[in-house]
């Protein structure tokens, strides 16, 4: 009886020290969950392409925290809540970006009052164009600036509806 308790136990800690294992390799972190859990499933498979396909199938789910107004602008996200998180601790992208609607004037990334033109040159629609630029800032480096200035890791840093609502503050202020 000894025996198999003793190889129960071992098997168990085994197992949950593979988990760490894969979970640490993996890189996966519990920031920006909430109590509550990880939130609702997206249910939508739009895509970012145009034509009939790009037609959502559901309405995206709600932004959490932040503020209640809404975006002005075609990203699912909250954008008075992407103002706070831009200019914020959280995010701090006004330290480094000028972008009025913000009352930032950051010198040390680009400006990102008319994001159309970058957009256009990188190929994206704009609203892509701005997530690929905080998730993978390096896919696209504009003229005069160094790729590895921008830190790497607000896809992670940030939750995705954070990243959300940035992308619906940032695009409804373009001109």
């Amino acid at each position: 009886m000894i025996k198999v308790l003793v190889a129960g136990l071992v098997g168990t800690v085994a197992g949950v020290v593979a988990m760490i294992v894969v979970i640490v390799l993996a890189g996966t972190t519990t920031s920006g969950a909430s109590p509550e859990g990880l939130g609702p499933l997206p249910l939508s498979t739009a895509s970012l392409s145009s034509g009939p396909a790009s037609t959502p199938t559901s309405t995206p789910p709600p932004s959490s925290g932040g503020s209640t107004g809404g975006s002005t602008s075609g990203a699912a996200g909250n954008a008075d809540n992407g103002k706070t998180v831009f200019t914020g601790s959280t995010g701090g992208c006004g330290s480094c970006h000028t972008l009025a609607a913000a009352g930032t004037s950051g010198t040390v990334g680009p400006d990102l009052d008319n994001l159309s033109g970058d957009a256009q040159k990188a190929g994206e629609p704009l609203d892509a164009f701005i997530k690929s630029s905080i998730v993978d800032p390096g896919a696209y480096v504009p003229t005069g600036y160094t790729d590895g200035v921008m830190p790497t890791d607000f896809g992670t840093k940030l939750s995705a509806s954070d990243i959300d609502d940035l992308v619906a503050f940032i695009s409804a202020s373009q001109k």
